[in-house]
């Protein structure tokens, strides 16, 4: 009931204030099961995405959104949970995430849509990461649905991370042909099999998207990056600190400020 009453508000909203353009909507069928794989660029991606769509999509969302405390997380909490939101664990934790797996399987047992973002996160450059095998190909191959490709275009503009008002300009929404891996159903316990599925995927999104793609994971790109910024960080404070030291010096040696 939220989905329809927030479709009908704040997806009408979405599509007159900023006008999303679309190519390649006929991919996306009228009815039966199908694995929405987008990229990842913006937390406004999970909005623009079901707002150009007659259909429910149901998404797998980070599981902070479900358990961070304070009326602001509760608040959070209950909007995702009242859009259908499948809530996952990302600690790396094998079998956290089994739970949002298996509901996803459910999801396309229905006959709905599934949506997933193969990266695991968003991406912290605009670029497009390695997919990540355990979710997207697990899922494709235990219940045979295609999946289609999906490029989401310039919303890392309109709400970059940590923004909370965001920017008016037109976001793009590419899909892409459906993929079909029912050839490999029942495999989804070979390890090769999912690394090729997923990377089948992900080349068919760069290739919608024009996005430069890293053979790394966007999470690990993450903690480069945090890496670097403390190093950054560090070495501006120790220089200045050095620079204060210096000054120190030598206003002692001139007998102090003022002599």
């Amino acid at each position: 009931m939220l989905y329809e009453t927030l479709k009908v508000s704040v997806g009408a909203g979405l599509k007159v204030t900023f006008r999303p353009w679309v190519e390649g909507k006929e991919y996306v069928p009228a009815v039966g099961p199908a694995i929405l794989a987008s990229n990842h660029l913006s937390f406004s991606d999970s909005f623009f995405l079901p707002a150009v769509l007659d259909r429910r999509i149901t998404f797998i969302a980070k599981q902070e959104y479900f358990t961070t405390p304070g009326v602001k997380g509760r608040l959070t909490a209950a909007f995702f949970k009242g859009v259908g939101q499948l809530p996952v664990d990302r600690s790396g934790i094998r079998g956290a995430g089994e739970a949002a797996i298996q509901a996803g399987i459910e999801v396309l047992r229905r006959g709905e849509l599934f949506g997933i973002y193969p990266e695991g996160t968003r991406s912290p450059d605009g670029r497009l990461y390695r997919g990540k095998p355990g979710g997207l190909a697990r899922v494709a191959l235990a219940t045979g649905a295609p999946v289609i490709p999906v490029a989401m275009i310039n919303t890392e503009k309109i709400q970059p991370p940590g923004k909370m008002v965001p920017k008016l300009m037109r976001p793009g929404i590419r899909f892409g042909e459906p993929l079909d891996f029912s050839r490999y159903q029942g495999m989804e316990k070979d390890r090769f099999i999912l690394r090729s599925v997923t990377d089948q995927v992900m080349y068919a999104i760069m290739k919608l998207s024009g996005q430069e793609y890293v053979d790394m994971y966007a999470t690990a790109a993450k903690r480069q990056l945090a890496e670097e910024s403390r190093r950054r960080a560090a070495e501006e404070k120790q220089e200045k600190q050095e620079k204060q030291e210096k000054h120190e010096r030598q206003e002692k040696r001139s007998g102090g400020p003022g002599e």
